[in-house]
């Protein structure tokens, strides 16, 4: 009797889930960046908001 299709199985369902991580991470890396970005924009333009009542 031969196992080789479940250890091919094995071996293809471990590699589609690293696959997986590895591109979740990487998703979720881009997000948090992308967040962090349009948060510190915001802040810019309060803070020149805020300037620009200050000199009126």
């Amino acid at each position: 009797m031969s196992y080789l299709g479940y250890v091919i199985a094995a071996y293809a369902v471990f590699v589609i889930v690293l696959l997986w991580d590895v591109l979740a991470a990487r998703w979720q890396v881009r997000r948090a960046l992308r967040q962090a970005a349009a948060r510190r924009q915001r802040q810019r333009s309060r803070a020149s908001a805020s300037e620009t009542e200050l000199v009126r």
